[in-house]
């Protein structure tokens, strides 16, 4: 056996059952205050953050299918052109291409039709104030009876697509005469 007795607590150190707890609980509890408010916050910004993904896919997603045929449309106006210029070129009034024109016609009609399906319209501004956002002027010409800074001539249709510019109308615009 050993002559060691336990040791005895010094009169100068408190008991564990003396200490003054309440100062560390409303520490504590001023920590976890903080703390939750923290988490609140952040819990709040993360929500924020999900909200504003999810509402930027959800527009991406829908230009995506809005103008996911904006190339493809792009290439078959020079089909739509060359259709208007072989009308162009053509008389209405000669007997021995009459029934091409027709043809000619028709399928020019059908065409606009499939096109405008997809939401792609003309643009054709004669006689519209010039909009340097849908029109390409190529030159001006005085003109006495247009108003000044209007088109005066469509050299090309421009075209949109759901809206926006697909192509731009080619234009000869008036100056004052």
């Amino acid at each position: 056996m050993s002559d060691q007795t336990p040791e005895q607590p010094d009169a100068e150190t408190p008991s564990v059952d003396h200490v003054d707890i309440s100062v560390s609980a409303e520490t504590l509890q001023q920590r976890v205050a903080e703390l939750e408010s923290r988490l609140r916050d952040q819990t709040l910004r993360s929500q924020a953050e999900i909200q504003n993904i999810q509402r930027r896919a959800e527009r991406d997603v829908t230009q995506a299918h809005k103008y996911a045929l904006e190339k493809f449309s792009a290439e078959l106006l020079a089909i739509v052109d060359n259709m208007e210029r072989a009308l162009a070129a053509s008389n209405p009034d000669d007997e021995a291409t009459r029934t091409l024109r027709d043809g000619i016609v028709l399928t020019h009609k059908i065409f606009l039709d499939a096109l405008r399906k997809f939401q792609v319209e003309p643009l054709d501004p004669l006689g519209e104030p010039f909009n340097p956002e849908w029109h390409q002027a190529v030159s001006t010409q005085a003109s006495t009876t247009a108003e000044p800074n209007s088109v005066l001539n469509v050299l090309q249709k421009g075209y949109t697509l759901s809206g926006r510019l697909l192509r731009p109308a080619i234009v000869v615009v008036a100056s004052a005469g």
